[in-house]
């Protein structure tokens, strides 16, 4: 999963970058301190990892990752290649999901590019741009198929019909996640626009706001709601702060604050539903190892992420879940009490399974 995060120049994209992967990027109070985009994998928190790691002796504990891309602030423009507009959007158009960072915090010494703290019109000012840009490749995209399409082919000419009901849905304000695909030539297309993309909004708040939230993080959630998307709640500042500390003060301070856990969990738990997601996990005690797959993959499938041999020579898989071989305190204990089972190659993996693949080299 490769997440690409988003704004306006100092809303905090790279301080919610650093705090998410411990990357360094630099982040400075002006516009345009990202030029190249900063990459950076930050650990998926899981609890049921280490519990399943305990029980099975496994010396090794590697839990999943995300990949996370720090794209330099858009402006108004941009598609129109101000800023070094159209590097930034080749980066964004790259990535599998989009971290649309809004600023809902006040600080005087932070300066705001349009003057003054506005989320949902700053928000609005992105997806503008964003919208300009997917309507800038459509319309290239149907008048190269209309010149081909004066051939007579009755293909081409469904394309341009297609080609022509997204323009109009683009250019109505409409981002191209609502509109209602048809042939895979159109499918191919709506894959390469960045409205498209699954979308979750972050908005940056001030510390104290954190567990009870403010009126500006609450416009953001109405305006993700609105649009069909998600929203959640940071503070980059508050986790760079966590990030920097041991994880028993860290939990002290977060208890101060009235927060259970950091953002970020938060934060993967709603990157994980808005693509769809789930993890299931392989323990041995060589290593305890966290999986990432799609919801609805098979068994055969998953075994794939763990070697290409394994889908190739799949047989079947043992399966228990998590919780029953922690409780049971061994596989072998699991298997005595009957709460692993033998499933095949169809058999559609839950999210908290264990797997143990069986199959020929």
């Amino acid at each position: 999963m490769k997440v690409g995060i988003v704004g306006l120049p100092n809303v905090g994209k790279s301080t919610v970058f650093n705090s998410l992967t411990r990357a360094g990027a630099e982040a400075r109070n002006y516009p345009f301190t990202t030029i190249d985009p900063n990459l950076g994998v930050a650990v998926v928190p899981d609890g049921r990892l280490p519990a399943l790691a305990e029980v099975m002796g496994s010396k090794k504990v590697v839990p999943a990752t995300v990949d996370f891309v720090d794209i330099a602030g858009l402006v108004r423009g941009a598609s129109r290649g101000e800023g070094l507009g159209n590097q930034f959007l080749g980066h964004i158009r790259e990535c599998d999901a989009v971290a649309h960072v809004v600023r809902c915090f006040e600080d005087e010494n932070v300066v705001h590019v349009h003057g003054g703290v506005d989320p949902v019109g700053d928000a609005e000012t992105i997806n503008t741009e964003l919208l300009l840009a997917d309507l800038a490749t459509v319309e290239r995209r149907l008048e190269r198929t209309s010149r081909a399409a004066k051939s007579g082919d009755a293909k081409l000419k469904a394309e341009v019909a297609e080609l022509e009901r997204l323009r109009d849905h683009l250019s109505a304000g409409e981002s191209a996640r609502g509109f209602a695909g048809g042939s895979e030539a159109l499918e191919e297309i709506l894959r390469s626009l960045i409205t498209a993309k699954p979308t979750l909004y972050v908005a940056n708040v001030h510390e104290e706001s954190v567990a009870d939230g403010d009126r500006c993080s609450a416009d953001v959630e109405k305006f993700a709601a609105h649009e069909g998307a998600e929203a959640v709640r940071i503070s980059a500042r508050l986790e760079a702060e966590v990030a920097e500390l041991p994880e028993e003060e860290a939990r002290e301070y977060l208890g101060m604050l009235g927060v259970e856990s950091t953002g970020f969990e938060g934060f993967i738990r709603a990157a994980y539903r808005l693509l769809g997601l789930i993890t299931f996990f392989t323990a041995a005690e060589k290593e305890a190892r966290a999986w990432t797959v799609r919801e609805g993959s098979t068994a055969r499938r998953a075994a794939g992420r763990i070697h290409t041999d394994m889908e190739r020579g799949f047989i079947a898989a043992e399966v228990g879940n998590w919780e029953d071989v922690v409780a049971a305190g061994s596989w072998a204990k699991a298997r005595e009490e009957a709460k692993v089972r033998l499933e095949g190659r169809d058999y559609v993996v839950r999210d908290g399974d264990v797997m143990l693949v069986r199959f020929n080299v």
